[in-house]
């Protein structure tokens, strides 16, 4: 698998480097709070994923798989040197997991807001409410794509994440971009729901895993937290009153100070 370019990266500061992943819809402009906070201690590095802000298209129109991030991401990785942190949000938490199976070894930590591992909400037995939920929502956003319809597949997916009515209010310059944004969503999906996410992968993330969560987010991300922790052998997971799936860019000031201060901490460990 391969891309053609190397996907664009926002970058700041000097140090150990911290690698941050944005979710669907956005892109690595969602961590310029984060990179400003960790900047003067880390170098903090934030790529656009593949068909988000100027990074290049997805490779494939169908049988989409997080390797094809991974292969996207290979020089960026490379750059990273031996040791490293990585941060991510919903989608890009799911493959912060992915880069942290493959490199045991260089991830130092991890920071994983709600990563979206579907496969595991359908275990022990299949029809788990979250995972029907969301994979419907999924479906109908897909189909309002090839329809051409892009508002209203950004309106599936942005009330389901956000909650009924987000994306009736919210400003009418920003909905352009947005709606835009989902043209991808086939990719996203098809890479999301065929990951495993077997028991063996799991237990090979042996760094320190920060989980954090909202208790306000929809269950199909709220559910998997406490599937997910006991599978992580060295997992702290924090659950933020008051906000939800998308805290890390409507809730910056709540979320920021908890990945900087368990960087920190993860420094004072290593010295």
């Amino acid at each position: 698998m391969s891309v053609a370019s190397i996907p664009f990266v926002r970058e700041s500061g000097h140090g150990v480097p911290v690698l941050c992943l944005h979710s669907n819809a956005s892109s690595s402009s969602q961590w310029r709070g984060l990179m400003e906070l960790l900047s003067p201690h880390w170098r903090v590095l934030a790529p656009d994923l593949l068909g988000a802000g100027r990074s290049a298209a997805w490779p494939v129109v169908a049988g989409a798989r997080l390797q094809h991030e991974l292969d996207a991401l290979a020089p960026v990785l490379q750059s990273l040197g031996d040791r490293f942190h990585v941060v991510g949000h919903s989608y890009g938490a799911a493959l912060a997991m992915a880069i942290a199976q493959a490199a045991p070894q260089q991830v130092a930590s991890a920071v994983l807001f709600e990563p979206t591992a579907f496969a595991l909400l359908n275990r022990p037995g299949p029809g788990d409410p979250a995972a029907t939920g969301i994979a419907a929502v999924a479906t109908a956003a897909i189909a309002a794509v090839d329809q051409g319809d892009l508002p209203a597949a950004a309106e599936e997916f942005i009330d389901y994440w956000m909650g009924p009515g987000s994306w009736a209010a919210m400003p009418v310059a920003r909905r352009g971009p947005v709606a835009e944004s989902m043209r991808p969503i086939r990719q996203w999906t098809d890479a999301i729901f065929a990951e495993s996410w077997p028991a063996a992968g799991l237990a090979r993330m042996t760094m320190p895993v920060l989980l954090l969560g909202g208790d306000q987010s929809p269950a199909s991300a709220r559910d998997l937290l406490p599937i997910l922790a006991p599978r992580l052998p060295q997992v702290t997971v924090q659950v933020l009153p008051g906000v939800g799936h998308m805290a890390p860019v409507t809730h910056p000031e709540r979320v920021n100070p908890r990945i900087a201060d368990f960087l920190e901490h993860r420094t004072k460990v290593a010295s």
